[in-house]
Parts: C-alpha cells; sequence; structure tokens
C-alpha cells in the first residue's frame, strides 16, 4: 500500500497544484471521484487490464464512458496514466489529493455513525470536539447504524474512534477467546 501511495504522489500532487491555480478544488475533486469510480467499474477494470488491448482503445472507451463530464485537464490526466500504466492508481491519486485540499482549507472529513439518530446539540458537540481535536474545521458526514447498538463511531482519516455497544462487545469477545 505505501509503494502505491508513493507511486500516485506525483500525479495528485500535480492535479492538486493545477487545481490550486485554476481556483478549481471542489471541480477536480468530483473530476477524480468519476475517474475512480469508472476506473473501479468491473467491466472497465477488465479492459485496462487486458494487455492485448491497446492503449488507445483503452483511452478512447475510458474517455467515452466519462463523456462530457470531464474538461480537457481531465481527460489529459486520463492519457497520461493510461500511457503510464497508471490508472490503477485512481483511488489513491484522489485519496491524496483529497487529503492535500484539506489541509489547504484547514478542514478534516469525518465520518459519524451513531446508533440513534443525534440531535441539533449533539452534532455541534462531536464536531466541536473534533475539531478541537484535530485543530481543524470538520465536514462530518453523520449516518445512524442500528448496528452499533448503542454509542458512536467517528473515521477521521486513518483514525477510528469506536465508543459504540458493538466495538466494545467485539473486543470483550477478542478477549474471551484469547
Amino acid at each position: 500500500m505505501a509503494e502505491r501511495l508513493t507511486v500516485a504522489r506525483p500525479y495528485a500532487e500535480a492535479v492538486f497544484a493545477l487545481a490550486a491555480e485554476e481556483q478549481k478544488l471542489p471541480h477536480w475533486q468530483s473530476a477524480l471521484a468519476l475517474l475512480r469510480a469508472v476506473s473501479e467499474a468491473p467491466k472497465m477494470r477488465d479492459l485496462l487490464n487486458n494487455p492485448k488491448t491497446d492503449t488507445a482503445v483503452k483511452t478512447k472507451t475510458f474517455l467515452d464512458v466519462c463523456g462530457d463530464a470531464l474538461d480537457a485537464g481531465g481527460r489529459r490526466l486520463v492519457e497520461v496514466l493510461l500511457q503510464s500504466g497508471r490508472i490503477g492508481l485512481m483511488a489513491e491519486i484522489e485519496r491524496l489529493f483529497l487529503l492535500r485540499k484539506e489541509a489547504a482549507e484547514g478542514t478534516v472529513e469525518a465520518a459519524i455513525e451513531t446508533a440513534l439518530p443525534l440531535d441539533a446539540t449533539q452534532e455541534n458537540e462531536i464536531r466541536a470536539a473534533l475539531a478541537k481535536h484535530t485543530g481543524r474545521k470538520v465536514e462530518a458526514q453523520i449516518s445512524v447504524n442500528p448496528a452499533l447498538i448503542g454509542g458512536t463511531r467517528i473515521t477521521v482519516g486513518d483514525t477510528v474512534i469506536d465508543a459504540s455497544v458493538q466495538g466494545r462487545l467485539a473486543v470483550m469477545a477478542r478477549e474471551l477467546h484469547a
């Protein structure tokens, strides 16, 4: 995984530099999400991994699937990644771009799962605690997951804070089996 991130980093940095220069960070975020989704589609993945298929055919097919959703810069990125055999790194490129974007904007994305719906006060308290902990503005996606039984699971980047009943039960089960 670390090797893939190392190879993907120059591409993500180049896209970020272009997006920042053009002041189009949200546009490029959407474009990279589209490119990742297209590259991960099973039929597209089969085509891209087929060594018998010419790069020009792969490029035309990929760009046809994307249609008008890509501007010239996005199309050029697809061409470069396909020519260099790096289109399989789209997920890593997108992830690194988002991390760079968040750092530049002083924000951090958080996924908050709760067993029960939160009221506005509870949401604000969690966001404030995360903002204090990370030192950044928190953009949170809040979802209800009844499987948690009770409590909350918060994911910020690679950090998971599991204060759910389900998480505690899993820990107890592992300890009992040890």
